[in-house]
């Protein structure tokens, strides 16, 4: 700057505020670091910090996948700016209802999403494959012999192969996500894009699933449709600037769609 022709002088300094000091931390894992957060969160609403006053800054989306689902099961609500909810993303759910289905054959809402995720199977078509299987008495081997359009047949004995496998009364819940996104993944790249992106979601799904004894606890505990309470909401916020701020998120601004821009 200051070999600059044409300039304005100047004399930069930087300025310290008050407070506290930021803390650098050592933790474990990202479990962990979820844990610790949240209990900062909780303890700062006890010493009279609302929620929607606080927030957790993080470079990219996918870095608050498991502090989410943290927040989630203490009943924390939030706020995320910068990217889907980690439960909200289409892959996630995706592969969430494949293991709903395997968990409980009568959920037919599950089963239509999963049955329309391979090619050649529509909204009729899954429509009427949840019909023969509803009229087989939910038994997976039924789905064997069904017969399915010519782009699904590629996909569909692995598939039937793949639900009887998990969802049988002895099936061990460890290694079940691992075998659902392995069939999933060839779906994955051509059903969406940044399929390297989705990857990542799926591998942190699966190391979650780890942390649970059971696939009924594991797909009841992530549900897919989380209450939104925004008024008292913290803040989530992804940033790649240097400097961000973040506004509450109150219900009037929820109800007219706008959103901190800061």
């Amino acid at each position: 700057m200051a070999d600059g022709g044409r300039q304005f002088r100047k004399f930069l300094r930087s300025t310290r505020g008050g407070g506290a000091r930021p803390r650098y931390v050592t933790l474990q894992d990202d479990q962990a670091q979820a844990g610790y957060v949240v209990e900062r969160v909780l303890d700062c609403r006890e010493r009279g910090i609302d929620l929607r006053r606080q927030a957790v800054l993080f470079r990219n989306s996918d870095h608050s996948d498991v502090l989410e689902l943290e927040l989630m099961r203490r009943n924390i609500p939030y706020v995320k700016y910068g990217g889907l909810k980690f439960l909200e993303a289409a892959h996630v759910k995706d592969l969430l209802a494949v293991l709903r289905w395997a968990d409980n054959p009568r959920n037919r809402i599950a089963g239509f999403r999963v049955l329309q995720l391979m090619p050649g199977m529509g909204p009729a078509n899954s429509e009427r494959a949840c019909d023969a299987f509803e009229a087989a008495g939910f038994r997976w081997p039924a789905l064997e012999v069904y017969p399915v359009p010519p782009a699904t047949r590629e996909y569909w004995p692995g598939f039937v192969a793949m639900m009887s496998s998990i969802a049988a009364e002895s099936a061990a819940w460890e290694g079940q996500v691992t075998r659902v996104r392995s069939w999933y993944e060839p779906q994955l790249e051509r059903l969406y894009e940044m399929a390297p992106v989705r990857r990542g979601d799926l591998e942190q799904l699966e190391r979650l699933a780890a942390q649970y004894a059971t696939r009924e606890s594991f797909v009841t505990e992530l549900t897919l449709d989380p209450r939104r309470r925004a008024a008292i909401s913290p803040v989530i916020r992804c940033s790649t600037r240097t400097t961000s701020c973040c506004r509450p998120y109150t219900r009037r601004k929820a109800r007219s769609g706008k959103r901190c821009m800061c």
